[in-house]
């Protein structure tokens, strides 16, 4: 009886940090971590982790390359506060000190099947140009306390930004039971023919 009336959905998702662009930098490593609403719960698989540092080769002076692979299984009543992907880079500056090179969000695709993204990145500026040479000469630069903001509007509007860089993420989506409980994927028959969709799970 309860598989015909399920109280929840389940959304799965597999896939990877592939790599990133940082034309400026190299030796950098991320953070990554989900942010979800208060109905979403994590059932399996890793909220957070680190990655290991990623050098740049000698035929490629762009591109890093992690292939950090992510998995985890959510579930929740209803899709407000769908889970977002957050991605924080890190890398030494021209003393040694580990340094944010770039924050990044981005929420998990919302139909089922396989999917690629790319994260713009940003970093907090400071305000004064005193700031900005003190920062640099100690190595602290402007950084977020909690990651996990960059998920969120409140708050960030006075926060003064610069873009650099991007990452990219692939998503492997399986939902289940979204179907039962009313809600639309937007998936045809003929790839939810090609993927464990609702009515294959």
């Amino acid at each position: 009886m309860a598989a015909s009336n399920p109280s929840v959905f389940l959304l799965t998702v597999n896939g990877q940090i592939e790599g990133a662009n940082f034309p400026e930098f190299d030796n950098l490593y991320f953070k990554y971590c989900f942010v979800y609403g208060h109905d979403w719960a994590p059932t399996s698989g890793l909220e957070e982790g680190i990655s290991q540092i990623a050098c740049k080769s000698r035929h490629s002076t762009h591109n890093l390359i992690w292939n950090f692979p992510l998995e985890t299984t959510f579930k929740s009543t209803n899709p407000s506060g769908w889970p977002q992907l957050v991605v924080s880079v890190y890398g030494p500056d021209v003393f040694g000190n580990d340094v944010v090179r770039g924050y990044g969000a981005t929420h998990i695709p919302f139909t089922p099947g396989r999917h690629t993204r790319t994260i713009p990145m940003f970093v907090p500026e400071p305000t004064w140009r005193l700031q900005k040479f003190t920062s640099w000469l100690l190595g602290r630069r402007p950084e977020y306390t909690d990651p996990k903001v960059v998920a969120q509007g409140e708050g960030r509007e006075v926060t003064r930004v610069r873009s650099q860089g991007f990452v990219t993420a692939s998503f492997h989506v399986m939902t289940k039971d979204m179907k039962k409980l009313g809600y639309d994927t937007g998936l045809d028959t003929q790839s939810a023919a090609n993927w464990s969709t609702d009515e294959q799970l």
